[in-house]
């Protein structure tokens, strides 16, 4: 069942990937990149919450440090914090309402 949801998150991005990949213009590039930023986002939040109720369906003992249980949150958390999530939900915000392309998109003739 999670596989198929794990595919069925990356299916979207990965499409619009290639459709870049075979015709790259700025249109193209801005669409892949907003399609693997709402993956991102959306696996972020998934990972936080899923290691967080590790820790609320085993209890308190599941935070020793011998079972390595906290492992999962704070690796979780450090990939959202790395590519900060709250900055793509921006650049996503802006594109769906106001086109805007996000950053790293740039004219590819410039490339």
């Amino acid at each position: 069942m999670r596989e198929r949801a794990a595919e069925a998150l990356l299916r979207e991005p990965a499409r619009a990937v290639d459709d870049a990949r075979a015709d790259l213009t700025d249109d193209s590039a801005a669409a892949a990149s907003i399609a693997v930023a709402t993956a991102k986002v959306t696996a972020a939040e998934a990972a936080l919450e899923v290691a967080s109720a590790l820790f609320k369906v085993s209890g308190t003992r599941s935070a020793l440090d011998s079972l390595g249980l906290h492992r999962h949150w704070r690796d979780a958390r450090t990939h959202t914090l790395h590519d900060p999530a709250r900055w793509k939900v921006q650049h996503i915000g802006h594109y769906v309402l106001g086109g805007t392309k996000p950053p790293g998109t740039a004219p590819c003739d410039e490339r």
